[in-house]
């Protein structure tokens, strides 16, 4: 809102009144606390000391006499007794508490997987066993483990997972049903998935070689 000659004569009075500058904007209308400060100081109107500063320096003057009193003389302190001897028992005391175990070594990190299976952390993955020599001509299968699930057997809805070394004769796939969305079963999707590991514990990728991409 413009400052029109009435407003900077109402400005003015109330300035000279006394009253403080959030006054003057309500009761002028339209104009902030900001503005009416800035309009007085263009108009050149005398400054008023701070009613900040004038509390605190009456409750500075108010709390000096109490400090310049004198303290009081303290009693000088009592001897204490001397302490009685503590009689010391024959047996030395025994520990019940159990011995701690100690803290598993390594990071232990497990989540869930979208299929709701658990996700092993890399500390829980167990080593595969290592595999056997090729060999150029496969063996026969054991009987013991014909009528398990064979490479011509695979479909959509059972588990891919395959046990053994291929050219063995204990080779075969689980067979279990699979978990909706997944070519594995519950329990194979935990081994098959790992959680994720923390930023702090991933290892950065290694350097690309000769120092990075070419720049043409």
């Amino acid at each position: 809102m413009a400052w029109t000659d009435e407003r900077i004569d109402q400005l003015k009075k109330m300035w000279e009144k006394g009253m403080t500058a959030s006054q003057i904007a309500e009761s002028l209308g339209g104009v902030s606390r900001n503005a009416v400060i800035g309009k007085a100081h263009r108009l050149g109107l005398k400054s008023r000391p701070s009613p900040v500063k004038a509390k605190d320096s009456k409750a500075k003057k108010k709390a000096a006499p109490k400090s310049k009193a004198a303290p009081k003389a303290k009693a000088a302190p009592k001897p204490k007794p001397a302490p009685a001897a503590k009689p010391q028992s024959a047996a030395p005391k025994t520990e019940d508490a159990a011995p701690k175990a100690p803290p598993p070594s390594g990071p232990q990190y497990r989540s869930i997987g979208p299929g709701g299976f658990t996700r092993q952390s890399p500390a829980d993955q167990q080593p595969l066993p290592p595999a056997p020599p090729r060999r150029l001509v496969p063996q026969k299968l054991d009987p013991e483990y014909e009528n398990k699930t064979g490479l011509l057997d695979l479909t959509e809805r059972i588990c891919k997972w395959p046990m053994g070394h291929p050219g063995e004769s204990d080779f075969h796939f689980c067979g279990e049903p699979v978990n909706p969305g997944f070519p594995y079963c519950v329990e194979h999707c935990g081994r098959a998935y790992q959680a994720q590991l923390p930023r702090k514990d991933r290892r950065p990728p290694p350097p690309l070689p000769f120092g990075g991409p070419r720049v043409r």
